[in-house]
């Protein structure tokens, strides 16, 4: 059963990619995406430093109404335990959430656990907590969770999901949360941790567990059956999808089918974008550079647009019940670096993957849809 599914989803997709399959109608192949989400976790910081956002209209708008204009229904935010740059903290999530929740969108926590950026990479466990055993860890991640969760819930902006840490391919708070020799068992031990905190708070609130496994099935099933089989619980797979890096949209809904029937819960892709252009507006190399290009779609506008149409339909056709863009509102600003420890004296690798041009018009053929 799951292989004949699997085949009609890949014929399907490859339909869509090849432009066979015209009308929103047809496209629609799957379940809705009711998580139509943005990471804005550096908006504030921009905001603070005078971006301004334009709609398609060429009006200057809050850019949160724009992207929900645009269809988005949720929004991220990381958070970092103690970043030296003062942003993504509680604090800046707690103000952040409000502006959200009062727009009427959802929100999506992001939790690294850690001072700064957490990926398949680098997981370096808070300053704080770096001397920490595994048992104290255990109570770190518990409380830290919990009390994040709890004060956005006693300012009426209740998270509706949060994500036990960022990227976490092969573990989390490295070394102790490290998976080695195919031992799970102490990142089972934290995320455990990290689930009962968010349950504690708040019943309903959704977890999340993200991985970039969406270029390769086994390795997905490496990882989640590893922490299955340590009894983690979990209510939606995350996975990162870029397609620079990670293969092709028939490829991704393998994956999206697999670990869907697999798991038995929901797929969503918690990060995906693409470039709209090869100029880059400030002194940071982007982190594409524009020659990299994917399934046709040129470094435009156009282009960028139908690539993140192109994967939403993957998604939704395979299955999935969300899509996020990555950092939609990052548009070269001076002074909004990457690094927390020299955001000033850093610039923005990001700008052309941004759906804002670096003088804040948006992207007007960006689309989220259901």
């Amino acid at each position: 059963m799951i292989r004949t599914m699997r085949a009609a989803v890949l014929a399907a997709v490859l339909a869509i990619s090849a432009g066979a399959i015209a009308t929103p109608a047809q496209a629609h192949t799957g379940a809705a995406l009711t998580m139509r989400g943005a990471d804005v976790s550096s908006l504030q910081r921009s905001l603070d430093l005078g971006a301004k956002y334009y709609d398609a209209g060429g009006r200057r708008q809050d850019p949160l109404r724009i992207l929900k204009s645009a269809g988005a229904n949720y929004m991220r935010l990381r958070v970092w335990n103690n970043p030296v740059s003062g942003y993504n903290d509680k604090g800046a999530v707690l103000r952040q959430a409000r502006s959200i929740k009062a727009r009427g969108l959802k929100l999506l926590v992001d939790f690294h656990y850690s001072d700064t950026w957490a990926d398949p990479g680098k997981q370096f466990p808070p300053v704080a907590w770096a001397s920490h055993s595994l048992a104290q860890l255990q109570n770190d991640v518990y409380r830290y969770t919990y009390d994040v969760c709890r004060s956005l819930k006693a300012q009426g902006t209740t998270p509706d999901s949060v994500q036990l840490g960022n990227e976490i391919n092969v573990g989390m708070l490295w070394p102790q949360g490290q998976v080695v020799n195919n031992d799970f068992g102490p990142l089972a031990a934290l995320l455990k941790k990290g689930y009962q905190a968010v349950k504690d708070c708040n019943p309903g609130t959704k977890v999340l567990i993200h991985t970039a496994d969406a270029d390769n099935v086994a390795n997905a099933h490496w990882f989640y059956d590893g922490i299955a089989a340590q009894g983690v619980k979990w209510d939606v797979t995350a996975l990162s999808y870029y397609c620079f890096w990670h293969g092709t949209l028939a490829n991704l809904a393998s994956v999206i089918t697999d670990v869907t029937a697999r798991y038995g819960k929901p797929v969503v892709i918690a990060e995906t974008a693409y470039q709209f252009t090869t100029f880059d507006a400030d002194d940071e190399k982007n982190v594409m550079d524009g020659t990299t290009l994917c399934d046709g779609n040129p470094a435009t506008p156009a282009g960028q647009a139908n690539e993140f149409r192109q994967v939403q339909d993957t998604a939704r056709a395979a299955g999935a019940i969300g899509v996020f863009y990555w950092e939609p509102t990052w548009y070269a600003v001076k002074g909004n670096g990457w690094d927390p420890a020299d955001i000033n004296g850093t610039g923005d690798g990001w700008d052309n993957m941004a759906i804002f041009d670096a003088t804040g018009h948006v992207n007007p053929h960006i689309r989220w849809k259901a």
